[in-house]
This record gives structure tokens, sequence and C-alpha cells, in this order.
């Protein structure tokens, strides 16, 4: 099919989040108080509409179960991935998420939670809590048991442009004042550890304290990244990662670029400036999914991409 799905995005109001996706990428957000856009999703907790040509108004789950051959006839019985942006005022709470085993048995055959993230701004001098000082795993349990959690918590510096995968297992938590986009599994599974004895409606939010005690990987291990950068006619390709769940690439346009697509489908999201995709005007905010057999696309202007697709096997 020789045609782009675009997607209406889905914004979530967060007791952390600000207003950065209204100002920053032009949503009409729902209050200043807005932490999340599920960008390319088909999760029943945000289910992505589709905006415009032969499948308009449609979800993307409907388009997943009934047209799958626009998707490679990827199997699985959900569309895989779930792609958002993140501004966080404040600081997230402390969280792990589990894998698909632990998932499918506790949470009613949901799929785990791998993910990762492109730091697309931040605060000068802002962290990230990225893995904890536990030395194994009855240490760990009695940190978090007994609260001790300046001594527990692993964080990092941070800076745009850094990125993270985030491996079931692994704690974290983004800090007030980031703004990322993130490339995960499509589940929205989290269990939160310690959430800084805020309140929601008056009352704490909810822990799931045991839960993370299952999951956590103690000690902790740092994920392996390599990214690789190559220059492709007037673009900067920097592929992020390659995980079994998924691939990411962040490509920097300036100029024109031909670009042909061999993976099942891949997802879009402009990240930052404007310009046109054979010959259709796109700017930052826009996301829109490349459909299987799509062929060879022109990318023209100045803006920067980020594509993520699943992995079914063969080699990049």
């Amino acid at each position: 099919m020789r045609e782009l799905i675009f997607l209406k995005p889905v914004l979530k109001e967060m007791i952390w989040g600000g207003s950065r996706l209204g100002s920053d990428f032009g949503y009409d957000i729902p209050s200043d108080h807005t932490g999340e856009c599920w960008a390319i999703s088909a999760h029943p907790n945000g289910n992505g509409v589709i905006k415009g040509g032969t499948y308009d108004g449609h979800t993307l789950s409907w388009l997943w179960d009934q047209h799958r051959e626009l998707f490679g006839n990827v199997p699985g019985d959900r569309f895989p991935l779930l792609v958002k942006i993140i501004d966080a005022r404040e600081d997230l709470s402390i969280q792990v998420h589990p894998n698909d085993a632990y998932a499918r048995e506790h949470e009613n055959g949901s799929l785990g939670k791998t993910e990762c993230w492109y730091i697309l701004d931040c605060d000068e001098g802002t962290k990230i809590v990225i893995g904890h000082h536990a030395k194994n795993w009855e240490e760990m349990r009695a940190m978090i048991l007994e609260k001790r959690w300046k001594e527990f918590i692993r964080e990092v510096d941070l800076h745009p442009g850094d990125f993270f995968q985030i491996n079931p297992g692994c704690l974290h938590a983004i800090k007030g004042g980031t703004l990322i986009l993130e490339t995960q599994q499509n589940s929205d599974i989290t269990y939160r550890v310690y959430d800084y004895d805020r309140l929601s409606g008056g009352k704490p939010r909810q822990l799931h304290v045991q839960q993370s005690i299952d999951v956590i990987t103690a000690p902790f291990e740092t994920a392996k990244t390599a990214p690789k950068k190559w220059k492709k006619e007037d673009a900067v390709v920097t592929h992020l990662i390659s995980c079994p769940y998924y691939s990411v690439e962040k490509m920097d346009v300036d100029g024109t670029v031909s670009c042909q697509w061999t993976q099942p489908f891949v997802n879009v999201s402009i990240v930052e400036g404007s310009g046109s995709v054979d010959g259709i005007p796109v700017k930052k905010g826009d996301h829109f999914i490349i459909p299987s057999g799509y062929g060879e696309m022109k990318i023209e202007g100045t803006l920067s991409l980020i594509d993520s697709w699943v992995e079914t096997g063969k080699e990049d």
C-alpha cells in the first residue's frame, strides 16, 4: 500500500505532568498536568485513531486485526509496540516492569514491558534513576522494606540526546524537567515501589511493593547499548538499539534523503523540525506508520525522526 497511516495521539493527564506537550508539540492538551502522549498505540487504555486516508476514523487495533497484511502479516494477538512522548514536570514514581512470563501469570495475560528512552530535552543538572545499589536480592528486599531510599536508589546525570534501554527488572524513574520519547512493548503494567509519599485526590497512590520485590533484578545490571552512526545522503542516521522486541533509529535530515524500508512496518515520530515525506507536509509532533511493501520514500526538509520496528528473526 502506497499510503502512510497517520495517527491522532491520545493525551493523558498525570499527577507529575506538565504543559510542554502543548507548548512544544502543539497538541490540544486537556490541562497543564498532561504527562503522556500515546503517539502510536493500540492498547485498550489508549487506542490511537487513524487520521485521514483509506482507514480514517478506525482505531489502530482495528487495523491490526482486520488488515494484518499492512503489517507484513507479523504474528501476534495485539499490535506489538507502543510509542509515547512523556513530559515530566515533577518526578515520576520509582518503578519497575515485569517480564512477559510474570505479566502473563499475574496480570491477566498482559505482555511484560521492555522499553527504551531517547532524551529529547532536560533541564540542566537533571538526573535520572536507573538501577539500585543493593548487592544481592536479600539486601534489595531489606532496603525496600526498611525504606532506605537514598542508600538504595541509583541516579545518573542526564543530557539531551542520551539513550537508555530499560529491561524488565530494572528499577527506574524519570525526574522532573525531562522530556523523552519512549518506545516499548504494548503493555501498561508498572509496579510502583516508592512514590515520595505523594497524595492524589487526598490519598497516597497505590504501591506494588511485593510485585516489585518479585521482579527487580539484583544486583543491578546495566543494559548494553552501542549506538552506531553513519551518513546517508543529506541525513545522519543513528541506530540506537536492537533487542528481541524492537529496533530504534534516529534520523536527522537537512536536505533530502531516500529510504527503502524492508521491515514489516515502521513507526515514525517527527520529534523536531518540519519538511515533507513523499510530498506530504510533516512537522514536529506528527506520527505515522509506514506499511509493509511501501517501497522507496523521499524525506525532505530540516527535521529529526525516530523510527522503530519489530524484529522478525532476520538480521537488520
